[in-house]
């Protein structure tokens, strides 16, 4: 099996529901002021990188912060980028939800009328399918807990693995290799932010 290509993984900025708390899976909200300026402190932190491939996923949140960090005339958008798809539980917090159905969790019990964790991580073996023979580094633009799917199964592991690779806004991942196996080389840094 081929090595895959280093993996940048960028999580969108802010916006008013990551302050909120609320799940955010199709809801195509803006980045707020503070979002965009994490999105140029993020494009600051990747001057001078050269990417094989920008993936961005269609929400504007998402595009937005590809643009702000310089990115957004090289990214292409990937529908399979999409944030998992909450479906009833959209808009809402955890706190909501457990209130409603004591004792869910998403990696394990999905979402009504949405995904599963195990649906995001067919759409993230299809961007990992898609990425394999770049020549170079990619860089991924997208979301919280599609990224963390992404990168469990970019490590080769079960998606659920991502429940313990909490993500802040604009941050920073690469999931390369060592010795030739999988390996995450960075995780959630937001140093640029600081």
């Amino acid at each position: 099996m081929a090595e895959p290509s280093e993996l940048w993984i960028a999580r969108h900025g802010e916006t008013e529901w990551t302050i909120s708390r609320k799940h955010t899976g199709r809801t195509d909200l803006p980045l707020t002021t503070r979002g965009e300026a994490q999105a140029t402190a993020l494009g600051a932190r990747l001057r001078g990188m050269q990417f094989a491939v920008v993936l961005v996923s269609p929400f504007i949140r998402a595009l937005r912060t590809a643009e702000l960090a310089g990115f957004g005339e090289q990214g292409e958008p990937e529908r399979d980028l999409a944030e998992v798809d909450y479906g009833e539980y959209e808009g809402r917090t955890t706190s909501e939800i457990m209130r409603a159905r004591p004792g869910w969790d998403l990696w394990r019990d999905g979402c009504p009328g949405g995904e599963t964790v195990a649906d995001a991580a067919v759409r993230a073996d299809r961007v990992l399918a898609r990425v394999r023979d770049a020549e170079g580094p990619v860089l991924l633009v997208g979301h919280g807990h599609m990224s963390r799917v992404l990168a469990a199964r970019a490590l080769r592991e079960d998606p659920t693995l991502g429940r313990h690779l909490a993500l802040d806004t604009a941050s920073l991942s690469i999931v390369g290799s060592e010795h030739g196996e999988p390996a995450i080389r960075l995780w959630n840094d937001v140093s640029h932010l600081r």
